[in-house]
């Protein structure tokens, strides 16, 4: 194996120690052009010398930030509001309603966006329960967004976007009625924010020690870089964060058929799951 070679598969390794994403040989083209912003910070030219550096021994003026870093840049956060927006419509047109009727006594809804990027995916669900108000008036809504991302993290905590990102799946009235528009950008209104929290956190570990279930959890377009092996390790984690009549989201394309025997297609709503077995009563179970 030539030092390249070498230096690719470590970089290759250190991601999947992190975050448990595998870097195939089909996406190790986009290394170079992904870390070229830390080449340029590090006055270094290739993955050969960065590699040294990450070998560099603790307390040098290199190390674990250096890691971190690396690890950052090779993480895909694409992501915008309302994303794949057919599929995103399912969400006020038949599960929230499905869930508020099994949820009627109770009046709370515990949602977790696992791999929320910078937060338009976790912003868009609480822009739904704000523009049903009247519809969700007594109720308890917590959505919770985790990323292994501590960049993305920040974005999404800070609640402002550019120009750009906020014209990414919303219409200008969208906009106006749930943004502010700053000198630094648009910021999201407080009554969107009031309902919803942002951890860093692998998938692959649970969102927070001694977490409730969820009523619903939205992974979507995570589990492809996963590994097979990795990927059922992450359908058993997500079977013990979602309740036995809670449902799962996916990416539109992903399926659980053939991946996991935890979950299963419901009926005629596309990339979405439930807990397999006959429905249970709601009861609180913790996180494993």
């Amino acid at each position: 194996m030539e030092a390249s070679e070498a230096s690719h598969q470590i970089i290759a390794d250190l991601l999947e120690a992190r975050t448990g994403q595998h870097l195939t040989e089909s996406r190790r083209w986009r290394v170079n052009s992904a870390l070229a912003g830390i080449f340029r910070q590090h006055g270094i030219s290739n993955v050969d010398q960065l590699v040294c550096l990450l070998a560099a021994p603790p307390g040098g003026p290199e190390g674990t930030d250096l890691a971190q870093e690396v690890v950052e840049a090779l993480l895909n956060n694409e992501t915008y509001f309302f994303r794949d927006k057919p599929t995103f419509d399912q969400l006020p047109g038949e599960i929230l309603p499905e869930l508020a009727a099994r949820r009627r006594d109770v009046r709370r809804l515990s949602i977790w966006s696992a791999g929320c990027s910078t937060g338009q995916e976790v912003y868009s669900l609480a822009m739904l329960f704000c523009e049903q108000a009247e519809r969700w008036h007594g109720w308890t809504v917590d959505i919770i967004g985790t990323d292994v991302s501590h960049r993305a993290i920040n974005t999404a905590r800070s609640g402002l976007y550019s120009q750009f990102e906020v014209q990414r799946g919303l219409g200008v009235t969208q906009m106006l009625r749930h943004f502010d528009e700053t000198p630094r950008g648009w910021q999201v209104r407080g009554d969107v924010r009031a309902m919803v929290r942002f951890a860093q956190g692998n998938l692959l570990t649970a969102p927070h020690p001694g977490r409730l279930a969820f009523d619903l959890v939205l992974c979507r377009n995570v589990l492809l870089y996963f590994d097979r092996q990795v990927r059922h390790d992450a359908f058993e984690r997500l079977s013990r964060a979602v309740l036995p009549d809670g449902f799962l989201m996916l990416g539109a394309g992903e399926t659980v058929v053939g991946q996991t025997d935890r979950f299963v297609p419901t009926q005629r709503r596309a990339s979405f799951f439930e807990p397999a077995g006959s429905p249970a009563p709601a009861a609180v179970r913790k996180i494993a």
